[in-house]
């Protein structure tokens, strides 16, 4: 994988969510062009912070990305109340 692999996923949940990107750019209290700034994964200036990451992730509510990440990593998401796996919607817990 690429380096910018987990900025283009953010981006596309982001682009694919429900919410509007503006509206979610509004939501996490991030200008708009900052926010697409942000998530571009060929402007080498910009950083998409882990915070920021959080909030698209609560935000949008899909956690495809943190799931790729964990899958990275060797591990897998969950729900937290034990109930049947919901890809894009999970919770962490471990291996």
């Amino acid at each position: 994988m690429s380096e910018k692999w987990i900025t283009r996923m953010v981006q596309g949940a982001v682009l694919s969510s429900r919410s509007q990107a503006r509206e979610v750019a509004r939501t996490i209290g991030k200008p708009y062009p900052t926010l697409m700034r942000e998530l571009n994964p060929f402007d080498l200036g910009a950083k998409l912070g882990v915070e920021t990451f959080f909030q698209i992730l609560r935000t949008t509510r899909d956690v495809t990305p943190l799931e790729q990440i964990a899958q990275e990593l060797g591990y897998r998401l969950a729900p937290v109340d034990g109930g049947e796996e919901d890809p894009g919607h999970g919770a962490y817990s471990g291996r």
